[in-house]
């Protein structure tokens, strides 16, 4: 196995610019670029940031819907996200079927990218990741809510989906579009839904609001969990304020 790429000096700084450049920047990714090439460039980043940003590690995957043909989205093989190059992206169907697979491994949840991009039109990008603060929010009675202003996409809820009411007791995976179908049903309208004991599923209208959510979902995690062990009741961002805050940010990208 290939060894994760190491950074070079200055790698925090660097890391940091490009997550600004996907995260902040003014509408540049996945909305006004035709080229393939650079699609894949942004879907590559995508992963890379993603894991360094310690959403991702060995596990978890970035997919892009393709807009030269929306029926089909853009995927790696089977692979680390951190080692994710141009080479590896491969384009699927909505049955999680690849066009041109040469002998590559696939993964086996592409079905979570593939139902939510078939129930969802307005979803053109999609993380499936690991999570590990997101992860306890999952398996208790407590809810994920927003408590930080980045996070204020978290503001309408966030459904858990449970394995065993779409199929009984199974290895947690989604291996097939049926599995797929049920969690994307859970998600609904919504931006984020958590998969009980396993992770979750982000989505967002373009690469870089994906990777934005992923991320803020994850430090979102990480402040509640410390609010709940100060004691006392917690202030939320209410549903007006995160309402008002995301319809805000909507505007600065016009």
């Amino acid at each position: 196995m290939r060894a994760a790429p190491r950074l070079q000096p200055c790698a925090g700084a660097v890391i940091l610019g490009l997550a600004i450049s996907i995260v902040a920047a003014s509408g540049a990714l996945a909305q006004s670029r035709p080229d393939v090439g650079e699609m894949i460039d942004d879907l590559v980043t995508a992963n890379h940031i993603l894991y360094h940003q310690g959403v991702l590690d060995g596990f978890g995957h970035v997919s892009i819907r393709d807009p030269r043909n929306p029926s089909r989205f853009l995927m790696s093989r089977a692979l680390a996200p951190g080692l994710v190059a141009p080479g590896d992206i491969m384009e699927f169907d909505f049955d999680g079927r690849p066009s041109d697979q040469q002998g590559r491994e696939v993964y086996s949840e592409r079905f979570i990218h593939a139902e939510i991009y078939r129930a969802r039109p307005d979803v053109h990008a999609v993380v499936h990741s690991h999570s590990p603060t997101v992860i306890p929010f999952s398996v208790t009675q407590v809810p994920l809510r927003p408590v930080a202003t980045t996070a204020s996409f978290l503001h309408a809820g966030v459904p858990v989906f449970e394995i065993r009411n779409a199929a009984g007791m199974t290895d947690m995976l989604v291996r097939n579009s049926s599995l797929g179908k049920a969690l994307a049903a859970t998600l609904g309208a919504g931006p984020v839904v958590l998969l009980r004991g396993h992770g979750n599923a982000v989505v967002g209208p373009d690469i870089r609001r994906v990777v934005s959510r992923a991320i803020y979902a994850e430090v979102n995690s990480r402040l509640q969990l410390q609010a709940l062990a100060l004691g006392g009741p917690i202030t939320y961002i209410s549903p007006e304020e995160g309402t008002k805050m995301e319809a805000g940010r909507d505007a600065n990208r016009r």
